[in-house]
């Protein structure tokens, strides 16, 4: 089995070396210990201070202090079709991180679906979208390690079809049932009979509500980052918050790559990326 090589790196962040390390100390752990041997994965999570410093083979997390459109943050990929995330930093940012590692390993190209029955009756069996830690992604499901908060995540057996007693259906134990979707959570999928993407999510009220994604655009094959652009302006409408500000400040680039070195023409490939997804 191929390993898999994930790197945290700082872009125009003040976070500090240390505390990358940290981070990614404990991203490791959780994929060693926890997360690899129920998803079958092999992954290492190294810290980088410079995206000039990140291995070609990498796939990064990018660490920033302004995002710029805050719908940018997750999941995208390169105009080459590579992956990378955007995390803002933040109070909870090694809980994103952790979010965004998990669900890259475990998907990286975004597109990755299972089939099974739909929680909305009549929609019969349907294609899941795999995003390990949308439904219980909350802080409450969260979990430490290295006294480092990380994401909750959901096993395999979350798409059974039915409840066993004895199963886990999360790492924590938080999710107790298949397809279940906890607070500030969501679960997305494609009803093949009316070619349409669903989503059930719990970002207000008392329960979860099921519905159609709303001015989804799909480019290319790259789903995941599609729907999570939706998603976060459906969670900011239900929590009745401002969407994204047209005024974020604007950020100089660091740095002229050097023609010669494929790290710094990588770095640069990647700056026009963020700048292409988040304005900054």
């Amino acid at each position: 089995m191929l390993t898999a090589h994930v790197a945290l790196v700082s872009e125009e962040s003040k976070i500090k070396p240390a505390e990358l390390a940290k981070v990614a100390g404990a991203l490791s752990k959780q994929i060693s210990r926890d997360f690899g041997p129920i998803w079958k994965i092999n992954a290492d999570v190294a810290a980088y201070e410079h995206l000039e410093d990140v291995p070609l083979d990498y796939w990064p997390i990018i660490i920033k202090d302004d995002i710029g459109d805050p719908s940018a943050a997750g999941y995208h990929e390169d105009k080459h079709g590579q992956p990378f995330s955007l995390v803002m930093y933040d109070r909870s940012w090694s809980l994103t991180a952790s979010h965004e590692c998990l669900e890259m390993l475990a998907d990286p190209f975004g597109r990755r679906t299972v089939a099974g029955e739909s929680p909305v009756t009549n929609q019969r069996r349907v294609n899941f979208l795999v995003e390990v830690c949308d439904p219980c992604e909350a802080a409450d499901c969260a979990y430490t390690i290295n006294g480092i908060q990380v994401s909750d995540f959901y096993t395999p057996n979350y798409f059974d079809p039915m409840s066993a007693a004895g199963v886990r259906y999360s790492y924590t134990g938080k999710l107790t049932a298949p397809r279940q979707v906890l607070k500030d959570g969501y679960l997305s999928w494609y009803v093949p009979s009316t070619k349409t993407w669903w989503q059930r999510n719990w970002f207000g009220g008392a329960k979860a509500a099921d519905g159609p994604i709303e001015g989804l655009k799909l480019t290319g094959t790259n789903v995941r980052a599609a729907i999570d652009r939706c998603t976060e302006a459906r969670r900011a409408k239900a929590l009745d918050k401002g969407g994204p500000s047209a005024q974020q400040s604007m950020r100089a680039l660091r740095g002229k790559p050097a023609k010669d070195d494929p790290f710094t023409s990588r770095a640069a490939a990647l700056r026009e990326a963020i700048k292409a997804v988040s304005g900054s």
